[in-house]
């Protein structure tokens, strides 16, 4: 298939350090085009790919100082990608919201994977508004504040087999939390988890502007704290030995998490998961397998002594049989296929002397009926 895939821009693909959604995009792009597919990335020009890459700006946009609003970067992008349309069999979407009004307007089908949380008072009516469009959420906790859009699939995520190795003891013997400063992930719920267990822990986090009051007043106090101690944003190679290492991952939390890749990054080092019962972390972590869910912070406690028991090499099977990147690229074709047999009969479907086609559907010119 020639298949395009559209990036946010903020960060390069793969990003350099923290990065969710540019990521998936790299690990999904490499490997359809390792599968034999036509596939070309619209992403930053400074992105490392396989596949045809079409440069949308000079570098990701959280390193250019000079840009304060990434929308007008987008929109360029956009328009890059609606004059190269026709040359796909399936343009896939992983920026939100901004090509929901194009994707009408055109011949090649479209799909767009919402990577984000979906429980905002805006994300409703948003949906409603455009329901013929088709979206893939990354779980199915994801969909319940908007059920009734048009979901045509869902698609866990995955990483290449060979991103990280395991280790089947933890020699560094402390407990980790990694991602992002932010109330949302609460590092705050992690140090206090840890300090009960008087185990140390090891924060490897990013700070977005938007959570540094957060950091400064709530997570900074706790850093002088006997054993915790934070050691900042970390790059892909240094990530997968600060896993390894690790007895545990804290995952303690306190949002409608829509998937959570580090769970599965500790997996594939073979590091147990100790996580709060929220969005999708039922559907990623194996109860007793690959981690424990649990539903405060009494019972974090109460059962992290378990978690450290589990058997590495199986958290590590286990991962390899969920949560590969060539699964999760399968997946996607099965859904490109599918929404381009159905483009394709729209298409061609024969219509009568008083129908014309706009845009693939039909419009009775004489009775002013518009079928969708």
């Amino acid at each position: 298939m020639r298949i395009a895939q559209i990036s946010p821009l903020v960060e390069s693909v793969p990003p350099r350090l923290y990065g969710g959604t540019e990521r998936v995009v790299a690990y999904l792009t490499e490997e359809l085009a390792a599968l034999g597919h036509d596939v070309t990335l619209f992403a930053s020009g400074d992105s490392i790919t396989n596949a045809n890459l079409i440069p949308c700006t000079a570098v990701a946009l959280r390193l250019d100082s000079r840009v304060h609003d990434p929308v007008p970067h987008l929109m360029m992008m956009l328009d890059k990608v609606l004059r190269k349309a026709s040359e796909f069999d399936i343009l896939h979407f992983h920026i939100d919201h901004l090509q929901f009004p194009l994707i009408r307007q055109l011949a090649t089908p479209a799909v767009t994977t919402l990577h984000g949380r979906q429980d905002l008072p805006d994300t409703a009516p948003f949906y409603a508004y455009f329901r013929d469009t088709p979206l893939i959420s990354i779980s199915d906790s994801q969909r319940a504040p908007i059920a009734g859009a048009n979901f045509v699939g869902t698609v866990l995520h995955g990483l290449p087999l060979d991103q990280h190795y395991a280790s089947s003891r933890a020699e560094g013997g402390y407990l980790a939390f990694l991602g992002r400063i932010s109330p949302e992930k609460d590092p705050v719920q992690a140090v206090h988890i840890a300090l009960a267990l008087r185990m140390p822990l090891k924060i490897a986090a990013k700070v977005d502007v938007v959570d540094r009051d957060y950091f400064e007043q709530q997570v900074r106090p706790l850093l002088d704290l006997p054993g915790i101690e934070y050691v900042g944003e970390l790059s892909e190679h240094k990530k997968g030995d600060f896993l390894r290492k690790a007895s545990a991952l804290l995952f303690p939390i306190s949002w409608p998490e829509p998937f959570g890749l580090v769970m599965i990054e500790a997996m594939a080092c073979g590091t147990p998961v100790l996580a709060f019962d929220c969005g999708s972390v039922r559907e990623v972590i194996d109860d007793g397998i690959t981690g424990r869910v649990v539903q405060s912070f009494e019972e974090a406690v109460a059962v992290l002594p378990e978690v450290l028991t589990l058997d590495r090499r199986k958290v590590r099977r286990r991962f390899e049989q969920r949560f590969s990147a060539r699964r999760m690229a399968n997946d996607y074709l099965r859904i490109y296929r599918k929404l381009a047999v159905k483009r394709r009969s729209e298409l061609l479907r024969p219509v009568s002397d008083d129908t014309i086609l706009v845009n693939g559907d039909d419009v009775l010119t004489d009775a002013g009926l518009h079928a969708e």
